[in-house]
């Protein structure tokens, strides 16, 4: 297999449901990343070979092809071609996979991978209507749960608290304020130009610039514990779990070869990356055994690794993956994660790994590890390595 590069990664703003990105479109949100992609890395869109692109609930607004699609309405080349995956939350982290796999097969030599999700327009089971999907001979195999009943399964088995949830909201929120503060975020983030909707949700015409992520709130230890638990008797409540929101990512991705002919510069290196099956009634322990197969397939240890960036669906999601693996918490979405800063489903695993790359170049790390969970008994990991 051959070397994968990763040469541009950047983001939108995310907005948080019904906020400043709610007047756009999924295409058009998309298209704005891809350009901005694009742009920022000099290149020729035409020298591109494929567009895989990741997107949770691939209906109206997020179907047909919706990377494709997006890659129509930004105005660049007709002649690339596009595809649109699904794993879940890990539909665009698995499309920076597919598309490393791509070039290290040597059948395409530059892929764009991105993912997008506007749940304000089309809010997470969309597609699942108005047939479920689920069905008796499924099961007799496993019964069918919500991420919020896997997520309290899962504080059962590893024994958190409340209290321990509650405190990881807070850190979340606190890391997230504390990065946009110090302008953590600015080189990561293109600012979209999105239309103005009145208080009935329509356009009024004018437009505004959203240029920092939405989702983020002052809190405390005790104003998180007064929310009410969306389980009866869970743990997990609106403050410890991912918001509903809006956003788009996009990495650049190519072969060291062609990187060095167009005069491309290789920002950090593709180590390893994984999709894995797990238990899909709990579902969301995927992390777990991900990381582990990433960092056995490169011979690493946890130690090794600089950043981590691991998707904050809801709290013990992350603090069951720590208490597994031991990694330095301090090391662990050092800029808060998807409890802060939201989780635009389709979006999240190419924004993590954009966010991951541009903490390394701050920081001066070397290596970070990424990984999700996602709906359905799935797990994502990619680990790269700083140029």
């Amino acid at each position: 297999m051959r070397e994968v590069v990763i040469v541009e990664a950047v983001r939108s703003p995310i907005g948080r449901r019904k906020g400043g990105l709610a007047g756009m479109p999924a295409a058009d949100l998309l298209a704005a990343v891809q350009k901005a992609c694009i742009e920022r890395s000099g290149i020729d869109p035409a020298k591109v070979g494929q567009v895989i692109g990741g997107c949770v609930s691939q209906v109206s607004e997020q179907s047909f092809n919706i990377a494709r699609l997006a890659w129509l309405t930004a105005g660049l080349p007709l002649e690339v071609a596009g595809s649109t995956v699904d794993s879940q939350c890990g539909s665009s982290q698995q499309a920076v996979s597919l598309a490393a796999a791509l070039i290290g097969s040597g059948i395409e030599d530059i892929v764009l991978a991105c993912g997008v999700e506007t749940m304000t327009r089309v809010p997470l089971g969309t597609n699942m209507k108005p047939s479920f999907p689920i069905t008796a001979q499924y099961m007799q195999h496993y019964m069918p749960t919500s991420q919020f009943q896997g997520a309290e399964m899962i504080v059962k088995e590893y024994g958190i608290t409340r209290e321990d949830t509650d405190r990881f909201g807070l850190r979340s929120q606190e890391r997230a304020q504390a990065a946009w503060a110090a302008g953590h975020f600015d080189r990561e983030v293109a600012p979209i130009t999105a239309p103005v909707l009145d208080e009935a949700g329509k356009p009024t015409g004018e437009t505004r610039v959203i240029s920092k992520d939405e989702g983020l709130r002052q809190t405390s230890l005790e104003k998180l514990a007064e929310l009410k638990a969306v389980e009866q008797g869970g743990v997990h409540t609106a403050g410890t779990s991912s918001q509903v929101s809006d956003g788009a990512a996009a990495l650049l991705l190519a072969s060291p070869e062609k990187a060095k002919e167009l005069g491309l510069k290789p920002r950090a290196r593709i180590l390893a990356t994984t999709l894995v099956g797990v238990d899909p009634v709990t579902m969301l322990k995927g992390p777990i055994p991900a990381s582990r197969k990433v960092l056995e397939q490169t011979g690493l240890t946890i130690d090794q690794i600089d950043v981590f960036e691991v998707n904050e669906a809801f709290a013990c999601v992350v603090i069951a993956w720590e208490k597994e693996l031991r990694p330095n918490p301090e090391r662990v979405n050092p800029n808060g994660g998807a409890i802060a800063i939201g989780h635009p489903t389709g979006c999240t695993g190419s924004r993590l790994i954009t966010t991951a790359l541009h903490e390394l170049e701050r920081t001066g790390g070397r290596r970070a590890l990424i990984a999700m969970c996602c709906g359905g008994g799935l797990g994502t990991a990619t680990i790269i390595e700083r140029c």
